[in-house]
């Protein structure tokens, strides 16, 4: 039986961190972070967040294929910035390699731009840091760094969320990047990962266009009413963060197809059903929070969407059934 933890990914003690880090900050929390604007007179706030792509990055030196990994970057980072209702204006990279290889260098960079393009932001920066005898050769790493804005009275907090609301589900193209500690431990022991290293190299889903469209589609009808990037921890782990005191999302798996891939490693690796659903998205990358009459409208303005759930009251809390 394999789980994220024998991988070595402690996600509980990773939490422990987290709540260290917010009561060091009071900034700090939510998906991405938001600064009021104090030269706009309050009107405006900033909205940062910064990512990396995790252990994906093997797969890309096992291929020698690094022209979508960079999107994956600029997702990670941009998809957390939009959930609050900001707009992504700009991204900065950080790459950190041994020795610096001019051809594989530019095919970064091709997926980083392609990302941005995606995003809606410009790449204003970076930093490349050549570092001779710290990595393998073949190997880097990368971060990203995201900004963005938003306007102060059209924030996205989940604040106005109540029993009756419908929980719309984006559709994820895989794995994202996240849980690829538990799914390299997994194929690894078959000699499967190359076998599968094509299908999991597909980039994270960027949501920025989709959830402009969505937002411009409901506007004066309540709007989008919480938003949530679905990464490590799954929809119960992030969907919660969004919910005011005395609300339950209820989500229902048989809404949608649990991508097949996402199946066939579950059953490589023997993995149980509660791990996979808190390790990743099970092909839900998004999730939006609309008034019920306005669901009809969301699905008809996105692709490849569904209603997955519904609010009800109770204890604030995620129930996947």
């Amino acid at each position: 039986m394999s789980t994220y933890k024998k991988s070595g990914v402690n996600i509980k003690l990773a939490d422990k961190f987290t709540k260290f880090l917010e009561q060091k900050s009071k900034a700090i929390g939510g998906f991405a972070g938001i600064l009021p604007i104090k030269e706009s007179g309050n009107k405006n706030s900033i909205v940062a967040s910064t990512d990396g792509v995790g252990t994906k990055l093997k797969l890309a030196f096992m291929l020698n294929k690094h022209d979508t990994i960079g999107i994956d970057l600029v997702a990670m980072c941009v998809n957390d910035i939009i959930v609050c209702g900001a707009r992504p204006l700009l991204f900065l990279d950080y790459y950190a390699v041994g020795k610096l290889n001019l051809a594989r260098s530019k095919q970064i960079m091709k997926g980083i731009l392609e990302g941005c393009k995606r995003a809606e932001s410009v790449l204003l920066g970076g930093e490349t840091a050549e570092m001779p005898g710290f990595y393998k050769d073949g190997e880097y790493d990368l971060a990203g760094f995201s900004v963005g804005i938003v306007e102060n009275a059209k924030i996205i907090n989940g604040l106005n969320i109540k029993p009756g609301d419908v929980l719309i589900g984006l559709k994820s193209t895989g794995f994202h990047s996240n849980g690829f500690s538990l799914i390299r431990k997994v194929l690894e022991k078959g000699n499967m990962l190359k076998k599968y290293a094509v299908k999991l190299l597909i980039p994270t889903k960027i949501y920025v266009k989709d959830i402009k469209k969505l937002r411009a589609a409901l506007k004066n009808k309540d709007g989008v009413l919480g938003l949530a990037h679905i990464t490590g921890g799954g929809i119960e782990g992030n969907l919660i963060r969004i919910l005011p005191k005395n609300i339950q999302a209820v989500v229902y798996k048989k809404k949608w197809k649990v991508p097949s891939i996402m199946k066939e490693i579950q059953k490589i690796g023997n993995v149980p059903d509660k791990e996979m659903w808190k390790t990743f998205n099970m092909g839900i990358g998004m999730i939006a929070v609309v008034r019920k009459e306005n669901a009809k409208l969301a699905l008809k303005t996105l692709k490849n969407a569904v209603v997955i759930g519904e609010i009800k009251r109770g204890k604030k809390s995620v129930v996947v059934k």
